[in-house]
């Protein structure tokens, strides 16, 4: 078998010593009233330094940008601190770690901001059935219905621009070797996209390169606040999470923001399959498409296991591979991986749930057969 995913990578100035990525992820432990990264979260990031890299969970901008209670932000004071905890424990590992910079829109909850405002988005279009996970009196996050959203209007958008940009510039500050854009999975750059949310009849609505303009701005503007070969940008074209609808001409949509994300010349794109499906096929018309747009780094992610990243790598389909879920339970995955050993099964009740148990207790191999003597 290929040993690409073993290989080294240059990724601007950073040399990743494998391929592999540490897909990000929320979990929902910052529990503190400052809602920071604590030093349970810098154990469970550098227990998993091994990656080539790891892109740490989506983080809110700003208190408006929240969308899940305990997930810590990354636009104070304090938040650069408890971040500072994380990078230092990861880099003292070896590691490299970039942050994903997130803004939920409309997939939020009144009772997740201390003014009690409601979500965003691009229009007052609202999800029927999602729910989100909200502090309600208790210690635990319960899951409460969507509140319904209110239509940002066009300043609100440009400065949300700003929010992003200071925020990478925090992500600088608190150690970060770089910085994500979250633009996938339903969340508000993929609701601007989306020509069924879209009704806005400004400079962000209408054509598909201004539905586009809000993400293009928000890239611009943080790279030119920390450098664009430390920005990339995640998609996830044909989702439907967060009750969205598949792109009606997506080769067309997509390929538009690859050719665009690419002039600005940041680092890499990282293309998102939520079905774990085309992304697999070297044929699929998409793939190939992105990949002929964009002629930067193009990380995969969606349902990869190690004979899938090979044949991925193999046929040029992407550069570095993105692994999630298998991330929770296998803090050292890269080594399992590597030698064919068994990959643990994570607890899926404890994934959001808080505090160490499925988080920052699964054994490594070593542990496990320390422990087995």
């Amino acid at each position: 078998m290929s040993r690409k995913l073993f290989s080294r990578y240059s990724l601007a100035s950073l040399v990743l010593p494998n391929r592999i990525v540490m897909a990000p992820m929320n979990r929902n432990r910052a529990t503190d009233s400052q809602l920071a990264a604590s030093a349970m979260t810098a154990r469970y990031y550098a227990q998993r330094a091994s990656a080539g890299l790891i892109i740490a969970e989506g983080t809110p901008v700003s208190p408006q940008a929240r969308g899940c209670a305990c997930t810590p932000g990354i636009y104070s004071t304090a938040q650069i601190a408890g971040w500072r905890q994380v990078t230092t424990a990861v880099h003292d590992q070896g590691g490299r770690i970039y942050l994903q910079l997130w803004h939920v829109g409309r997939v939020g909850h009144c009772g997740l901001r201390a003014d009690a405002s409601p979500p965003v988005g691009p229009s007052t279009i609202a999800l029927h059935n999602d729910r989100v996970p909200v502090l309600d009196g208790g210690k635990e996050p319960v899951l409460q219905p969507c509140d319904p959203p209110r239509a940002l209007r066009t300043e609100e958008v440009r400065a949300i621009v700003v929010d992003f940009a200071r925020a990478a510039r925090n992500a600088m500050a608190a150690g970060f070797d770089g910085v994500e854009i979250h633009a996938a999975n339903g969340y508000l750059f993929d609701q601007f996209r989306c020509p069924y949310l879209n009704d806005r009849a400004d400079a962000y609505g209408g054509a598909t390169h201004k539905r586009w303009r809000f993400l293009l701005e928000t890239t611009a503007a943080v790279a030119e606040a920390i450098g664009s070969e430390r920005v990339g940008v995640r998609i996830s074209p044909l989702g439907t999470a967060h009750e969205m609808q598949p792109d009606p001409a997506p080769l067309f949509t997509y390929g538009y923001l690859a050719c665009q994300l690419d002039q600005l010349g940041i680092r890499y794109l990282h293309v998102y399959d939520q079905s774990g499906n085309w992304i697999h096929d070297p044929q699929s018309d998409l793939l190939q498409h992105l990949r002929a747009c964009y002629s930067g780094t193009m990380i995969l992610c969606g349902g990869f296991d190690r004979e899938r990243a090979e044949a991925a790598l193999r046929n040029d389909c992407g550069d570095l591979i993105a692994f999630g879920k298998h991330f929770i339970a296998n803090p050292d995955l890269v080594e399992r991986l590597r030698i064919g050993a068994p990959l643990a099964h994570w607890n899926a009740s404890t994934i959001y749930k808080g505090g160490a148990q499925g988080y920052i207790d699964y054994p490594t191999l070593q542990e496990e057969a320390h422990s087995e003597r």
